[in-house]
């Protein structure tokens, strides 16, 4: 019994390890790719590491291309999702320890947002963006995705954790409910919070249709947008391609990197799979 699962355990370690192989090969291959001059990505057959690695393709990028001003705009939509993420918290704060009328039928109608596809709101939340004046300005990127509902009910299931005395000890303390929710309830809900940072660096660094409709000059491009119009651009030049491609994938697998122990603690500790 005990070699066979010795066998057993051994066999679900190769096959995990070939998966893991198999699955980051894309990624190895795009990073090393990047690095090639332009003549040895396109030789056949192809090799598998740079025989003359150099930085060419990344210094091209942002010298010959707006792909500084690209990084720049992401950034900054990214840091006003940032408060996006605070007012989520304040919303499922809200729902998780106060009692209010039509409380249940407002969290029934937040829930309800997350049955609605995205497409089907592009052409009146352009509509409203374009009202406001806001296109192609980085808040009009930025504005239809500051909160959610999915990031909403994380918040309202993590905050239901928090135990109502220590609430209750801050208030007879004098504090606020202001300061009880930044002094108590947020540092409380690191996990959550990391979780929720990490989607909405996600969605502010990855987002593209909605950038794409919403700015039409480049200089408000983010970049995804500007990857996109590189491969219009330049289809002959692999190595500035699959550089493009890493600076925006490896800035995302840094930071779930980073913040993985807080994300999965995040998603247990608020009931979800």
């Amino acid at each position: 019994m005990r070699r066979t699962d010795r066998r057993l355990r051994w066999t679900i370690a190769l096959v995990l390890a070939a998966g893991a192989v198999i699955t980051a090969f894309p990624l190895f291959w795009m990073l090393s790719g990047s690095f090639k001059p332009q003549r040895e990505a396109i030789d056949f057959p192809p090799t598998l590491l740079p025989q003359d690695p150099t930085f060419d393709s990344y210094t091209q990028l942002f010298t010959d291309l707006q792909f500084g001003r690209y990084l720049v705009n992401t950034v900054i939509v990214v840091l006003i999702g940032g408060v996006g993420v605070l007012l989520m918290a304040m919303a499922g704060y809200a729902f998780a320890k106060f009692e209010f009328r039509g409380k249940r039928w407002l969290f029934f109608l937040v829930l309800a947002t997350l049955m609605i596809p995205v497409q089907v709101t592009m052409i009146p939340t352009f509509l409203v963006i374009n009202g406001l004046e806001l296109t192609n300005t980085l808040v009009g990127v930025a504005l239809p995705t500051l909160v959610s509902g999915f990031g909403i009910f994380l918040f309202r299931q993590f905050m239901t954790t928090v135990p109502a005395e220590m609430l209750e000890a801050a208030r007879l303390d004098g504090a606020g409910e202001f300061r009880t929710f930044w002094s108590v309830v947020l540092p409380m809900s690191r996990p959550i919070l990391a979780v929720q940072a990490v989607l909405a660096f996600i969605a502010g660094w990855n987002s593209f249709l909605w950038p794409l409709i919403i700015a039409t000059d480049q200089n408000s491009y983010t970049l995804s947008v500007g990857l996109a119009l590189l491969n219009q651009q330049i289809s002959v030049d692999p190595s500035l391609q699959l550089a493009a491609a890493s600076l925006m994938v490896v800035p995302v697998l840094v930071v779930f990197v980073f913040c993985q122990r807080y994300i999965v603690q995040g998603f247990a500790l608020s009931g979800l799979k």
